[in-house]
């Protein structure tokens, strides 16, 4: 810290911050990944709802992430939006993140559900493959996907 005297005789300190620096950028993932989970804690405070859920080929990357919105009890989802990252971690890409938070915003989602973990394959049975288990991602197949353990 330094005290700096002032031309006309007060004085007015300067701290100076020793933590380590990042970019606005570096810290934009956590920011919006921390708006998300603030207020999906906050619980339902009315309709709509923003579902918000990751998925990835095993339980360690997230490359796809959907965002539904549900627009009262008992309705199904009326909004859908998926966005996909093969290269990264989706959860580390703070443009996505933006986009996300957007998203619920413009639908006026009052509550938000989020998973706190990655539930499955990303790939989407019907469309991306035929059959009970993605051939792509076999991390998935035998496994819980809300809980990731294996069943018997």
């Amino acid at each position: 810290m330094i005290r700096h005297e002032a031309a006309h005789g007060s004085s007015w300190l300067i701290r100076f911050d020793r933590r380590p620096q990042t970019s606005d950028n570096d810290r934009m993932p956590d920011r919006a990944r921390k708006r998300l989970q603030k207020r999906a804690k906050r619980g339902l405070r009315g309709y709509p709802v923003a579902t918000v859920a990751l998925y990835g080929r095993d339980d360690t990357r997230a490359t796809k992430l959907t965002v539904g919105i549900v627009p009262g009890k008992d309705a199904d989802v009326t909004d859908l939006r998926r966005w996909f990252s093969e290269g990264t971690d989706i959860r580390n890409d703070a443009g996505v993140a933006e986009e996300v938070l957007a998203f619920i915003d413009a639908a006026g989602a009052r509550s938000i559900v989020m998973t706190d973990r990655i539930i499955g394959c990303p790939h989407e049975e019907g469309i991306d493959y035929d059959g009970p288990t993605c051939p792509a991602c076999p991390f998935w197949a035998g496994r819980d996907r809300w809980t990731g353990k294996r069943l018997q």
